[in-house]
């Protein structure tokens, strides 16, 4: 089973050790950041620094003055990791170890971009900005996100693409010294929160047959009971939520909310997708495309919400989150029980203790997910987690399976 893991350039600039150091793990693949959010983040093992502060969202090489020219939206350069290419440095060193480089492209997640242009940003229905999440109902967003996939993601030593947060972006965010979790909302509150009603959304909603001020009125009501500490059960799951959001919003306003919205995801996530392969033209057969995703067309974030025979129907796979146990694996993975033959499925696996993950249950963890149809493993994140943790991860990788083979080169299931 193909195993990746996810790292940082600035994890390995700087620490000639890094690449082999990963190579042992027993990884085929890096998913390399080339456009990324702000971070603070620790480098346990790198022998000049042990954190990098990212300020804000930047792209990780040095953007086409010509591409960008006379545009409003534009990537912003970083300059906390040195060298004028820390994603190609960084590429060549791990391509030197063996290491297959894919690119991983944050896209609808930017702090500084609402804050420098506030008309882009989502406003919920009580009209606060969120500056985190460009609204890609927007044609300028989606022009913009369009134009950085493909030049983010098709860079040299890349041999695929990942692109994370490729659709909706909403009220959750791991912002720095966050102060909301003082109410909690379940699933349906944190969609109808993450719901919005900029200018061009409110006439995508007039255009399906709602008033914007009717159902801005509606969301108020729903989460009034939220505010009020007797917030709605929605149970657990993705089904559980939908239906949750219909009783609230009522079958009409909420099947509008929903079309409106999976028809802007839509179309970004096929125009990026096209975007990268037109660009990877010239980089030969072989450069897959992959989002990160969620089944369940309603989730926001950086697995943005898809719908599963449409996304595979144009991408070359995608990448799950099945951190936790087995009933929450299975739910990330079912709406992908059809895939196509040829499409990837992987099974993104959290392997840092510190932040949630199991380290010492991968191989049972990743050994489920192949049974629920994941073809592919993805381990979060190689340059986060410390020396216990990878030691878990290099013996789950190379101890031998029922077929006499490593995990990480066994085939789907034959663990």
């Amino acid at each position: 089973m193909r195993a990746g893991a996810f790292l940082y350039p600035w994890d390995v600039i700087g620490d000639p050790d890094a690449p082999a150091r990963l190579a042992a793990l027993g990884v085929r693949q890096v998913t390399l950041a080339a456009a990324y959010h702000s971070t603070r983040a620790l480098t346990p093992r790198h022998p000049r620094h042990r954190v990098v502060t990212a300020r804000h969202a930047a792209v990780l090489y040095p953007p086409d003055p010509a591409r960008w020219s006379g545009r409003a939206l534009r990537p912003y350069t970083q300059d906390w990791v040195p060298g004028p290419d820390p994603f190609g440095e960084a590429a060549g060193m791990l391509a030197g170890a063996g290491l297959e480089v894919h690119s991983w492209v944050v896209l609808a997640h930017n702090s500084r971009l609402g804050a420098d242009h506030p008309s882009i940003a989502v406003r919920n229905a009580y009209g606060d900005a969120y500056p985190w999440a460009p609204c890609i109902a927007r044609p300028e967003v989606r022009d913009h996100l369009v134009t950085l996939a493909a030049e983010a993601a098709v860079r040299p030593g890349a041999r695929g693409a990942e692109l994370e947060s490729c659709g909706w972006y909403g009220f959750a965010h791991l912002h720095g010294h966050d102060k909301t979790a003082g109410v909690g909302l379940d699933g349906a509150a944190e969609y109808l929160m993450s719901l919005c009603f900029c200018a061009v959304c409110a006439r995508g909603y007039a255009e399906l047959g709602v008033d914007w001020a009717e159902l801005r009125a509606l969301v108020r009501g729903a989460l009034e009971p939220v505010w009020a500490g007797r917030a709605s059960a929605s149970g657990a799951g993705r089904a559980a939520e939908w239906s949750a959001i219909e009783a609230l919003l009522g079958d009409g306003p909420a099947d509008v909310v929903r079309t409106w919205r999976a028809r802007a995801a839509d179309t970004l996530q096929r125009a990026a997708v096209r975007a990268v392969r037109e660009a990877a033209a010239e980089a030969g057969a072989g450069f897959r495309v992959l989002l990160h995703a969620d089944g369940a067309a309603h989730r926001c974030g950086a697995n943005a919400g898809v719908d599963p025979a449409a996304v595979l129907a144009h991408a070359d796979g995608v990448v799950v989150p099945c951190t936790g146990g087995e009933a929450a694996r299975a739910d990330a993975l079912a709406p992908f029980a059809a895939r196509p033959r040829t499409a990837c499925v992987a099974a993104n696996l959290t392997v840092v203790a510190g932040m949630g993950g199991s380290p010492g249950t991968l191989a049972a963890d990743a050994a489920h997910a192949a049974s629920l149809g994941a073809t592919e493993l993805r381990l979060y994140h190689a340059g986060l987690a410390g020396d216990a943790d990878l030691a878990a991860v290099r013996g789950a990788l190379r101890a031998p399976n029922r077929s006499g083979r490593g995990l990480a080169h066994g085939s789907g299931g034959a663990f």
